[in-house]
């Protein structure tokens, strides 16, 4: 693929080697419909855990079903975040504002460069969709656009959503991926099989999988972050975890240069994203499928 061009207020460039499927993004948007639509998941129970019908699941049977709390969050009793501080007492969550949103994609290059994504894995965790005004079409949007700032076009970033009821967790067969306290959802790149049934079950086409090891040149890499672990795993965004329990914002709202994205803690009522969703119209993408995504939209 030829490299993208992109607007001369954007300081960061793509990093070299990386590239981007408009088919892969849509597809997986859409590969979930007709299962959330029926109120099913894939049933990927242990072995001796017995049959659940699918239209009656029965919970004394889901493997799940000792750690899911009454608010529906899922969490996890084994190791923290190898890489990370243990959670704190926050409720993360994002705001971002298609009005003010350029399509610069800088929010994709800082968070490929934080989170160590593989320059040769054909994917980034943050894609920005080009709009036609009036309309919320993903099927017909541009991924691959030229450039950003057109004043006759709007730009939707799409990524993982950290919901609050993740049917990508419900999916997973060996609990590889689980819910965290303060809310990010999070992969254990040793426990993960490789089944990709979370990439299925996600509505939001937000996780990846690395059919090759990832490279990442040496001098670019963020010490912070494992790169030699995502090997034959699934990764995605985990709202920059290494970052945002140090104390920092997200890679991607540092980056952007018109402060369209906003991050913050829901249990702080004077936090941004708090006051934010207490005082403007807001949305959220696909929510009809119930997941609860932790991502609203504004403008």
């Amino acid at each position: 693929m030829t490299e993208q061009k992109r607007p001369e207020t954007a300081e960061k460039t793509a990093p070299e080697g990386l590239t981007l499927s408009r088919r892969s993004f849509l597809e997986g948007l859409g590969a979930t419909a007709g299962i959330l639509a029926a109120g099913t998941v894939p049933a990927l129970l242990s072995a001796g855990a017995g049959a659940a019908t699918a239209a009656e699941p029965s919970l004394s049977e889901d493997p799940l079903a000792s750690i899911i709390e009454e608010n529906n969050a899922v969490n996890y009793p084994g190791k923290p975040v190898k890489y990370a501080k243990a959670a704190g007492k926050q409720k993360w969550a994002m705001v971002i504002d298609v009005k003010a949103c350029i399509g610069c994609r800088r929010c994709v290059y800082a968070c490929v460069e934080e989170n160590n994504i593989g320059r040769n894995s054909g994917f980034t965790y943050i894609q920005v969709l080009e709009m036609e005004p009036g309309r919320i079409d993903l099927e017909h949007s541009e991924l691959h656009y030229a450039e950003g700032g057109n004043p006759n076009k709007w730009y939707l970033p799409v990524q993982c959503m950290q919901c609050a009821k993740p049917t990508c967790v419900y999916g997973c067969p060996v609990i590889a991926t689980w819910k965290e306290p303060d809310g990010i959802v999070v992969i254990d790149y040793d426990k993960c099989i490789a089944c990709r049934n979370c990439m299925v079950t996600c509505p939001y086409d937000a996780r990846h999988f690395n059919w090759v090891e990832p490279e990442v040149p040496k001098e670019e890499r963020n010490p912070d972050v494992p790169v030699e672990e995502k090997a034959g795993v699934v990764e995605k965004c985990t709202f920059c975890i290494q970052r945002t329990r140090n104390g920092q914002t997200t890679a991607c709202v540092e980056a952007c240069p018109v402060g369209a994205r906003k991050f913050g803690d829901l249990n702080d009522p004077e936090s941004e994203v708090s006051i934010i969703l207490k005082t403007r119209r807001v949305w959220r993408l696909k929510e009809e499928t119930g997941n609860e995504p932790m991502i609203w939209y504004v403008g």
